[in-house]
Order: structure tokens, then C-alpha cells, then sequence
């Protein structure tokens, strides 16, 4: 299993990819690169920068990582094999639960981010899919491999998978997934993710953080 607070730290690595010493001129890193431009344009602001305005800094972070990341075609995958048996109505009803899962699992530890250096290794582009290789380097020097995994939406190169050190996203999941729907059912996973996204605002109101939870 991918460690949770490795993959905060490499979600928000992707902040580190301004300032990568190898720039590779391929269209899936242009965009990449240039929805980070815009996070730390929203990370530096004075404004949600201001004690008391996490939700508001962590929201206006969600509506950049909206325009670079395919939260639907990373919940398709990760659900895998259960997907085609759902409706319509239970598919969009996924894909939000599945987006506040990362956005509570990883999006929310954007602030880890603590000067970690992104080297690109390479860009390798079949069609439209594409690969992003880099290297995470920490401060203590030690070499993170990270791939971003894209597809080509139209113009525009979207991040729908990445992994750490060989383990993927995706595949992190997908084990999660599919153990809790045989063991149980669908029904039984989407009650615990929404039990956990109950808990995450409960907790979030305790500190002041954020608005009661809704009942």
C-alpha cells in the first residue's frame, strides 16, 4: 500500500515542478505545469493565506486540481470490474464521494509541501495517453520515482493516475474496493465512504474549521 502522508507529500510535490531544473517541452508537462503555476498562485495569496481560511485555501486548491485531474476516469478505474453494474445516478454519486476521498486523503496535506524538488526523468506519449516521469528529492537528498499517468481529453492532458515508487493510485484503491464489494457489496462501500466523509466534516467542525456537518 501506498503511505498516506507519502502521497500528500507527492501531491503536493507537484507545486515543485515550477521550479524543476529539466524542462521537457511535451504538451501532457506544459499543462501540468501550468496548473501548478496556478495552485501556487492560490497557495501565495495574502488573503487565504489568513488564519481561519483552510476551507476556503483547500476549496480554491480542489477547483485547480478539477482542471488537471480526471477525478471520473480515476474513480472508473479504481472501481474496475464493479463499475458497469452501476446506474447512471450511482456512478455520479461515486465519483463525488471518490473526489472528497482524495481531496481528504491527499488534497487537504497540500501544506506537507516543504521545498521538495521535482526532476523530470522523462515524457513518453502513445497516442493519447502519456507518461510523466520524475523524481521526487527530499530535502534529505534521497530520490522519490514518481509517474504521472495522463490522457488526452479533446486539447487538453488530464492526470488520471500516478504512482509512487512502482505502486499506483489506482491500484491502491481498486484492492480496497474490491474487497469491500465481494465481502460485503456496493451498497456496503459507498456507507463506509460516506460514514468517513461524515466523520472528516464532524472532525473539521470540532476545530473550527468548518461549517456543522449536515444531517
Amino acid at each position: 500500500m501506498i503511505r498516506y502522508r507519502t502521497l500528500g507529500v507527492i501531491l503536493a510535490g507537484l507545486l515543485g515542478l515550477l521550479v524543476a531544473r529539466e524542462a521537457w517541452a511535451g504538451a501532457p508537462t506544459e499543462q501540468l505545469k501550468g496548473a501548478i503555476d496556478r495552485v501556487i498562485k492560490t497557495l501565495d495569496d495574502p488573503e487565504l493565506k489568513e488564519s481561519g481560511k483552510p476551507q476556503d485555501r483547500r476549496a480554491a486548491v480542489r477547483k485547480v486540481a478539477n482542471g488537471i485531474f480526471d477525478f471520473a476516469e480515476t474513480a472508473k478505474r479504481s472501481l474496475a470490474r464493479h463499475w458497469p453494474a452501476r446506474t447512471d445516478k450511482e456512478r455520479e454519486e461515486f465519483v463525488v464521494l471518490f473526489g472528497n476521498l482524495l481531496e481528504r486523503s491527499y488534497i487537504s496535506k497540500i501544506e506537507l509541501y516543504g521545498g521538495e524538488k521535482i526532476q523530470y526523468v522523462g515524457e513518453l506519449v502513445d497516442s493519447d495517453v502519456a507518461t510523466v516521469r520524475t523524481k521526487l528529492i527530499t530535502k534529505q537528498g534521497s530520490e522519490v520515482p514518481v509517474d504521472y499517468r495522463m490522457l488526452k481529453r479533446g486539447d487538453r492532458w488530464l492526470v488520471y493516475d500516478f504512482s509512487v515508487e512502482g505502486v499506483s493510485l489506482i491500484n491502491n484503491y481498486r484492492t480496497q474496493f474490491n474487497k469491500i464489494v465481494q465481502t460485503s457489496s456496493y451498497a456496503e462501500l459507498v456507507k463506509k465512504m460516506k460514514t468517513k466523509q461524515e466523520e472528516f466534516l464532524a472532525d473539521e467542525h470540532a476545530k473550527g474549521k468548518g461549517t456543522p456537518p449536515k444531517r
